[in-house]
């Protein structure tokens, strides 16, 4: 289905959520608002859904060389002074 295309569907809710959210953005944006706040919804999920499938990956023993606070300052400094070269590069 592409993004243009429409389909009208049946939903039922609560009268004080319509009341509500007409009374925030106007009976004339109901539907925008619902989709807006569909689409907000399910990205929250699916990125729940990878945080629960990506729970316990992270292993210290795998990492040994990050195991403290100036080992992760070290470690990101680098990262970034190799991600600012890239960029002074493709830059010029």
């Amino acid at each position: 289905m592409l993004k243009t295309d429409k389909v009208k569907t049946h939903v039922i809710f609560p009268s004080e959520l319509i009341e509500a959210i007409d009374k925030s953005v106007g009976g004339r944006k109901r539907s925008k608002f619902i989709v807006e706040a569909t689409k907000e919804k399910l990205e929250e999920l699916k990125l729940r859904q990878a945080l629960e499938v990506a729970a316990g990956s992270w292993k210290d023993q795998n990492h040994p060389d990050l195991k403290t606070q100036k080992d992760i300052r070290a470690y990101l400094k680098k990262t970034r002074e190799i991600t600012d070269k890239r960029i002074r590069r493709f830059s010029e």
